[in-house]
């Protein structure tokens, strides 16, 4: 590092939105550091739109790459405007070779960044990246750049504002849909320019948002509204969940500029997302988010404050950093709508006025719900496996289509008393209209995204589904009665198999029990005559209990889960003065 008088630096900041927003408090940072000297900063165009008026840069210049700037005699017309600029230092954010180039080419004298994309020999002030790199948050990794500097201490969260005719010009623009300056806000920002496999599924962002706005109209009996943003070609995605919404509703995808986009975020109450951009503007504009995570880290690029929450859904092969997913979006699909709703109530603003979305109602306002609670969890660390087709729902022969999902009578109230009692519900299921090419992975998908959001509007909402997609012949470790898809959710959602059930309507299924050791209920819609029994019998496919309905079988799981802890707790006292 040069050690004379420093008046100019130059930035280079990331030509990503979420990049550049983690970036903003090493900006300050070097402002800290050289308080005195001008600070330059280098960027897309859209990446200036972020930081116009940032206290801590003096100018931005635009990197026009599409045009002036493009092609070699684009850098070199780049490069003789920054010497022009006769910067002392450059500070290069952005890991990119060209990066260095550009600074070796404008002749500036002190060039610091990190030592990769084989720019080392470009640079002056190389600094090697950490092994840590993939555990460090991306705000301290752009800090960490500057502690060679002299930059001591840790980044505090990025912060980012607006000027107050941006504010008014965008409550001017809602105020056609219907959407007041005084109405409560919900964002969702359903989309990702990164890829598919970082998206939640859009019926669920929009079955969230309809049961958060209900729960703001009736405890709080405010005005809500529903602001859809999102980049240019996730429009169809905006239109598609906000004609499943009945509340004012306005779809801001690709319809705004990066300030426009600032402004919108800036006005809603909370942002219901995917791990994106607008993600990171939200949390740096103080406004709660709600981010749901799939294929990424959330490690090193969640929103950096205490007013933010993160959802998950555990599986092994997370973080991917795939942009699309090649297997079945497992990270994704197994987040549910009430788990966003159970984040995203906390988060909001006491003027709500929204009662506990856990069912459990506000702290002390009505204790004899918990007290109901507690005497029917008992079967907290029970998890029960269920069947879909013929269990669940009408079976067809083959589902194929989600539109033609029928859940059976009573199913949604009996998988509801589980939740209450405090058992997880996962589905285990043969599928094997796949291999056979009835029906896509996608349509798949679809029906079980329709599933739960049936559920879930019953509060029985599912705790993962499983299925198996390949044909008998295939040999495959997965299908019922193998114990392939049981053994994948114990691995993921840490199961204990020794409280577990399975309630299905095949003698499949009842051995499959059999096989884990778990407790079986043969849900058959009617009466079983006595040979039916005897064929289970020669199948080895004898269940504990067999119940004409859903009804039935959880009565009977709540009784034999009854009776075994009584038994535990008899017990107890013997076991014990035996140790």
């Amino acid at each position: 590092m040069r050690s004379g008088p420093i008046h100019r630096i130059l930035v280079r900041a990331p030509n990503w939105l979420g990049d550049a927003v983690m970036c903003e408090p090493a900006i300050r940072g070097i402002k800290r550091l050289y308080p005195s000297a001008a600070l330059s900063l280098l960027v897309k165009p859209a990446i200036g739109d972020l930081f116009t008026g940032h206290p801590a840069v003096d100018q931005i210049i635009v990197y026009d790459w599409k045009e002036r700037h493009a092609g070699l005699i684009g850098k070199w017309t780049l490069a003789r405007e920054l010497r022009n600029g006769r910067f002392d230092v450059a500070v290069l954010f952005q890991n990119a070779f060209e990066a260095a180039l550009l600074a070796y080419l404008a002749g500036i004298p002190s060039r610091h960044g990190y030592a990769t994309d084989g720019r080392t020999f470009l640079l002056s002030d190389p600094i090697s990246v950490s092994n840590r790199r993939g555990s460090v948050h991306q705000v301290h990794y752009y800090w960490n750049l500057l502690r060679p500097l002299g930059l001591s201490g840790e980044p505090d969260a990025p912060k980012l504002s607006l000027l107050p005719e941006e504010s008014q010009a965008i409550d001017e623009r809602l105020l056609p849909s219907g959407i007041r300056a005084s109405d409560l806000i919900v964002g969702i920002n359903p989309g990702s320019t990164y890829g598919g496999a970082k998206r939640w599924l859009p019926a669920r962002f929009a079955e969230a948002a309809a049961r958060l706005c209900r729960q703001v109209q009736e405890g709080g009996n405010k005005r809500v509204a529903v602001v859809i943003i999102g980049a240019k070609g996730e429009e169809a995605i905006g239109a598609e969940i906000a004609g499943q919404l009945t509340v004012p509703v306005v779809v801001l995808s690709g319809a705004t500029t990066i300030r426009q986009l600032m402004a919108a975020v800036a006005r809603c109450s909370i942002l219901l997302t995917n791990d994106t951009g607008p993600m990171h503007i939200a949390a740096a504009m103080n406004v709660p988010v709600v981010a749901i995570f799939g294929p990424t880290d959330w490690k090193t690029t969640s929103p950096v404050g205490e007013i933010h929450t993160l959802v998950r859904h555990p599986v092994d092969c997370a973080p991917c950093m795939l942009r699309e997913c090649p297997i079945d979006h497992r990270c994704m699909t197994g987040v549910s709508v009430q788990h966003v709703l159970e984040a995203a109530t906390p988060r909001l603003p006491a003027s709500f006025g929204l009662r506990d979305l856990t069912g459990i109602g506000p702290q002390g306002a009505d204790s004899s719900l918990k007290e109901i609670k507690a005497e029917f969890n008992i079967l907290e660390g029970t998890t029960i496996f269920l069947d879909r087709d013929g269990t669940l729902n009408v079976d067809p022969g083959y589902l194929k289509s989600a539109a033609d999902l029928k859940l059976l009578p009573g199913v949604p109230e009996a998988l509801a008393r589980f939740k209450a009692a405090g058992a997880r519900l996962v589905v285990v299921t043969n599928q094997s209209g796949v291999a056979r090419g009835f029906l896509t992975l996608k349509d798949l998908d679809a029906i079980h995204a329709r599933l739960q959001g049936l559920l879930e509007q019953h509060d029985a909402a599912l705790d993962a589904i499983y299925f198996c997609p390949h044909h008998p012949d295939d040999g495959c470790l997965c299908r019922k009665p193998g114990r392939g898809m049981v053994d994948r959710a114990v691995a993921e959602l840490q199961l204990d198999l020794k409280k577990s059930y399975v309630i299905g309507d095949h003698a499949r299924d009842m051995q499959l029990a059999r096989i884990i050791g778990a407790r079986a209920v043969l849900v058959t819609g009617g009466v079983v005559d006595a040979p039916a029994l005897e064929a289970l019998k020669a199948e080895q496919a004898m269940p504990d209990a067999v119940a004409a309905t859903m009804t039935e079988a959880v009565e009977w799981i709540l009784r034999d889960a009854s009776q075994a802890k009584k038994a535990e707790t008899v017990s107890e006292p013997v076991s014990g003065r035996q140790a």
